[in-house]
C-alpha cells in the first residue's frame, strides 16, 4: 500500500505538489515538518508537509522524497490554517506564503549558497567525514552551491549534513550577516568621590606634578565641571585639555577617573520611570476596565487615545495580565527601526521576557527567535516585530497588540504575499482565540466604520498624560506672506521667530517635510527642459549633498549639469524643495544652531536611524528636519515646536485617501510637540489655510474629519463601503501592455458592468523601462467575495493560457491601501 504526501513548495504554484513516501516515513512525518524533495529535472527544494495520506495523484507520477530534516513539526497547525487563509484571500500562492514566514536559513535549495561563518567554534574531532570535507573545501574557497556539494560528497542527500553543520555554527547560508544592534555607547568620564574633597584633590595635584599633562586633563576636568553639570564626554575633556585617549586612559587605570557610558545608564532611568509611570491616571484606568470588559465579550477593541495619553501603559497592562495566565504577547510596530524607545521600556518593565523580530536581523538571529516563539520559551513571552512577526509560530497566543493601526506599513506591496498586518492581526487572533487591541491617535477610517458599527469596540482616551494640554496649532497662509514680502526662502517669519524663541528656551524644533532631496525638478528657464530619468517617466531630483540627479525609483543618477542639455543656456533653475533645503536654509539662517536631518538618505545604514534619534534625545540637535519617518510614535521630551513646512503636497495627491492620510500624518506630526509640562506649538505653512482638513487639524477633530471623508466614500464607492482589488500589468512592449489590460478589463466588464475602472496609466506609467497599466475593480458590500474571487481567478488562467500575452506580468492586490 502506497501513501504519500502533500507538500507546499516555496514557489508560486497554485497547488501543494505531491510525492511518495514510505510506511515509515508517513508514520513518522507530522503536517509542518520540513522535507527536501526534487522539484524539476535537477532543483532539490526544502518544501513543509501539509497532509498525509494514501491518494496517488493522477495527473503525473509522485517522486520519492529526498529526505525529512526535522524531527518534529517546524510549523504548527494554526499556521498552516493561517497560510492557506492569507493565500485564499489575498489571491497568492501558499509557496510564496512560505517565503514570507518561514527565515530564509530553514529553506536550504540546491542554488544556496553555503560560507563558513565569521568566527567559527571549531573542533575537527567532533566532525564527520563529510562535515570535515565541506569545511576544508570552504578553507580554500569563499563559498560552495549545494550542487557543487553533491559532486563533492558524491551523493545526494547532502542537507542533512549542512543543517549539522548551520547547528554547529561553522558554516551560515545564502544570507548577509548582520551583527546585531547594538546602540553606540557614549563614553563618559567622573573623578572618583574619594578626590571630591578639598584636602584629597590638592593631594591628587600634588602627586601629579610630575605628569604636567595627567594634572592638565584633571584640571580641565574641574573646569568643565564648573561650567556645566551636565555629564563629561571622555572626548570633549581630551580636546579641552589636549590629552590624548591614552592619558586618559592612564587616570582611569590609576583610578583617578572611572569611566561609564551613558547608555546603560539610560536603561537604568528607564527602569525608574516605567515602574512609577504604571501607575495609571484616572483616564487611563477608566480606559483599561473598558478595555477589560470588551475583551471579556471576546471582541475586538480599538483605542482611541490622543497623542500621549500613555497607551503604553495601558497596553503594559494589558500584556502584564496576559503573561501571568502564562500565554505569549504579540506587539506589532509599523516600523521597528524607529521604536527602539519602546524595546527599552518593554524590557526595562518585563526584562528578558520580549524578544525582537524584524528583517534587519541576521537569517541567524531570526532563526533563533523562531525556535524560542517555537519551543514556547520563557525568553519568548513578548514578541515586539515588524508585521512578519505574524508568521512566528505561537503555541499560547494570548494578546496582539496593533500599534499605531492606521499606519500604511502595515501593507506589504511587494513581493506577494500583498497582506496587511492589521487585518490579517484579526484573523489571527480569532484562531488562536486571542484578544487583540488597535490603538492610535488617528485610527484608519474602515477600523473606526468597524467600530462605530459593532464590529469592534471603541474606547477613547481624549486627554494628555499628566494633563497637558494639546499643542496649540497655528496656521499660517504663506500666499499672504509671499505677497507680503515676508518669506524667507521658505520660512514664514512667524515661523522664524517661534523657532528663535525655542532655541532661547534651550527646546528642541522639529520641522517636517515629506519629500527628500534639495529639489525635485531643475528647470531652464530658456527653453523650460528639465533632465529626465532614461528609464523612468519621471523628472530627476537635485541632490545637494552629493551635487548629483537622481530617480527616486531606479537609482539611476547623473552630476549635476551646469548648463542645459537641450539648448546649452546656463540660466538653470530648481523648482520645488525638498529636506536637504530646509536644512541648506536653516543652516545659513542659524549658524549657532545644530541641525540634522532624518530623512531615507541620510538613514541608509543600518543604525541609521538609531543613531539620529538617539542624538536627538541627548540634545545634541537642536534643530531636525525629517520626512514622514518622524510621525511614528517617537517620544521626545524636549519638543516644544514643531514646523510643517507646506501642508499643500500632501492634500493634493492623486489618492482617494490623500485627505485622510494628510490628516493623521499632520496630526502624528503634530503629536511630537509638548509632550512634558509645558505646552508646545505646531505651525502649519499653507497656501490654502480654509482647506477643511487644515482647519480640522487645527482643532484635532478627528470625528468631524470622519464623518466628512465617509460620506465622501460612500458617495463614490470607496472603502470601508466597497472593497476594492487592483490589478497592474506590467511589461517592456508598451503595446503588448496596452492589448493585455484591455483584454483582461473587457473579461472583468462582461461580469461585473459599471464596477471595473480602466485600465489607465498610473501617474508614473514607465518605470525601470517597464509599462504599467492599472485595473480597479470595485466590490460592492452584498456581492460574495469568495465567487467574485473564483471568476477573477478563471479569467486570469485564461490569460496565462494566451500565448502572445506570455512576458505580461499581472500582478493581484487585494485591498490595496
Amino acid at each position: 500500500m502506497s501513501f504519500f504526501i502533500n507538500v507546499i513548495l516555496p514557489l508560486p504554484l497554485e497547488k501543494h505538489f505531491t510525492y511518495e513516501v514510505t510506511r515509515e516515513e508517513a508514520e513518522f512525518l507530522k503536517p509542518g515538518m520540513r522535507v527536501a524533495v526534487p522539484f524539476g529535472k535537477t532543483k532539490i527544494y526544502t518544501g513543509i508537509v501539509a497532509k498525509i495520506h494514501q491518494t496517488a495523484p493522477e495527473v503525473y507520477e509522485a517522486k520519492p522524497i529526498e529526505q525529512i530534516l526535522d524531527e518534529s513539526s517546524l510549523v504548527t497547525g494554526i499556521q498552516l490554517e493561517f497560510w492557506s487563509w492569507i493565500a485564499k484571500y489575498y489571491m497568492c500562492a501558499e509557496g510564496e506564503v512560505l517565503r514570507a514566514a518561514l527565515p530564509s536559513g530553514f529553506l536550504l535549495e540546491s542554488e544556496t549558497m553555503v560560507q563558513l561563518s565569521t568566527n567559527p567554534d571549531i573542533d575537527e574531532k567532533n566532525l564527520s567525514d563529510h562535515e570535515y570535507l565541506i569545511y576544508e573545501a570552504l578553507q580554500t574557497q569563499s563559498s560552495l552551491k549545494i550542487q557543487e556539494i553533491m559532486q563533492l560528497l558524491d551523493k545526494k542527500t547532502v542537507l542533512p549534513v549542512i543543517n549539522k553543520l548551520v547547528a554547529k555554527n561553522i558554516v551560515v547560508v545564502n544570507q548577509e550577516i548582520f551583527e546585531q544592534y547594538k546602540p553606540k555607547l557614549i563614553r563618559f568620564v567622573k573623578l572618583e568621590d574619594k578626590y571630591k574633597t578639598e584636602d584629597e584633590m590638592h593631594r591628587l595635584l600634588d602627586e601629579l606634578s610630575k605628569a604636567p599633562k595627567q594634572r592638565d586633563a584633571v584640571l580641565t576636568w574641574f573646569h568643565l565641571h564648573a561650567q556645566s553639570k551636565k555629564p563629561i564626554k571622555l572626548k570633549d575633556l581630551s580636546h579641552a585639555s589636549g590629552a590624548s585617549s591614552a592619558i586618559i586612559k592612564t587616570l582611569i587605570d590609576k583610578q583617578i577617573f572611572s569611566e561609564y557610558h551613558l547608555q546603560t545608564d539610560r536603561v537604568q532611568f528607564d527602569l525608574d520611570e516605567a515602574d512609577s509611570s504604571l501607575e495609571l491616571n484616572n483616564w487611563q484606568q477608566e480606559a483599561l476596565e473598558e478595555i477589560e470588559n470588551v475583551f471579556s465579550e471576546g471582541e475586538v477593541c480599538l483605542l482611541h487615545g490622543v497623542t500621549s495619553s500613555g497607551k503604553t501603559e495601558i497596553y503594559i497592562k494589558l500584556i502584564e495580565k496576559v503573561i501571568a495566565e502564562g500565554k505569549q504577547v504579540l506587539y506589532l510596530l509599523p516600523e521597528i527601526a524607529l521604536t527602539s524607545q519602546l524595546v527599552n521600556r518593554l524590557q526595562a518593565f518585563f526584562g528578558d521576557q520580549v524578544l525582537v523580530y524584524h528583517s534587519k536581523y541576521s537569517v541567524n538571529e531570526r532563526m533563533e527567535v523562531y525556535n524560542h516563539v517555537l519551543g514556547d520559551d520563557l525568553k519568548a513571552r513578548i514578541v515586539l516585530g515588524a508585521r512578519s512577526s505574524l508568521f512566528l509560530p505561537f503555541k499560547e497566543l494570548g494578546l496582539i497588540v496593533v500599534d499605531e493601526e492606521h499606519e500604511t506599513t502595515f501593507k506589504q506591496f511587494d513581493p506577494a504575499p500583498r497582506y496587511n498586518a492589521r487585518d490579517a492581526a484579526v484573523v489571527l487572533a480569532n484562531m488562536h482565540k486571542a484578544q487583540l487591541i488597535l490603538g492610535s491617535a488617528t485610527p484608519s477610517l474602515e477600523s473606526y466604520y468597524n467600530a462605530t458599527h459593532n464590529k469592534y469596540r471603541l474606547v477613547s482616551l481624549k486627554h494628555r498624560y499628566g494633563n497637558v494640554l494639546m499643542p496649540e496649532i497655528e496656521i499660517v497662509d504663506i500666499k499672504e506672506k509671499y505677497r507680503k514680502k515676508q518669506m524667507t526662502g521658505h520660512f514664514s517669519d512667524r515661523l522664524l521667530e517661534e523657532i528663535k524663541t525655542t532655541l532661547e528656551l534651550g527646546e528642541q524644533v522639529i520641522l517636517f517635510q515629506n519629500r527628500r532631496g534639495y529639489s525635485p525638478i531643475l528647470e531652464c528657464t530658456t527653453c523650460g527642459h528639465s533632465p529626465q530619468c532614461p528609464n523612468c517617466d519621471v523628472s530627476l531630483t537635485f541632490h545637494n549633498f552629493s551635487n548629483q540627479l537622481r530617480c527616486h525609483y531606479c537609482g539611476y543618477h547623473m552630476a549635476m549639469q551646469q548648463k542645459c542639455m537641450a539648448c546649452d543656456s546656463v540660466d538653470l533653475t530648481t523648482k520645488g524643495f525638498g529636506t536637504e533645503q530646509i536644512e541648506t536654509e536653516l543652516k545659513a539662517l542659524l549658524p549657532d544652531a545644530k541641525i540634522d536631518r532624518m530623512d531615507f538618505d541620510t538613514t541608509r545604514g543600518k543604525h541609521g536611524h538609531q543613531k539620529i534619534i538617539t542624538a536627538f534625545e541627548q540634545e545634541t540637535i537642536d534643530i531636525l528636519v525629517g520626512t514622514q519617518m518622524l510621525s511614528k510614535g517617537l517620544d521626545f521630551r524636549k519638543v516644544r515646536l514643531v514646523g510643517i513646512m507646506n501642508a499643500d503636497t500632501l492634500l493634493n495627491f492623486p489618492d482617494f485617501r490623500a485627505h485622510e492620510r494628510s490628516f493623521q500624518l499632520m496630526l502624528q506630526v503634530a503629536g511630537r510637540a509638548g509632550r512634558t509640562q509645558n505646552r508646545g506649538r505646531v505651525l502649519i505653512q499653507t497656501y490654502n489655510p480654509h482647506h477643511q482638513i487644515v482647519k480640522q487639524v487645527s482643532v484635532n477633530d478627528y470625528e468631524e474629519m470622519s464623518k466628512e471623508q465617509l460620506e465622501d466614500r460612500y458617495q463614490y464607492k470607496y472603502p470601508p463601503f466597497y472593497k476594492l482589488i487592483k490589478f497592474t500589468l506590467k511589461s517592456r512592449d508598451y503595446s503588448r501592455t496596452n492589448e493585455a489590460a484591455e483584454w483582461v478589463a473587457k473579461g472583468l466588464q462582461n461580469v461585473f458592468k459599471e464596477n471595473v475602472l480602466g485600465p489607465e496609466f498610473p501617474p508614473v506609467a514607465r518605470i525601470r523601462n517597464e509599462y504599467y497599466k492599472n485595473i480597479l475593480l470595485k466590490i460592492p458590500p452584498q456581492q460574495s467575495l469568495g465567487k467574485t474571487k473564483s471568476y477573477v481567478e478563471k479569467i486570469l488562467s485564461s490569460f496565462k493560457s494566451i500565448g502572445a500575452y506570455r512576458n505580461v506580468r499581472v500582478i493581484v492586490n487585494v485591498d490595496p491601501y
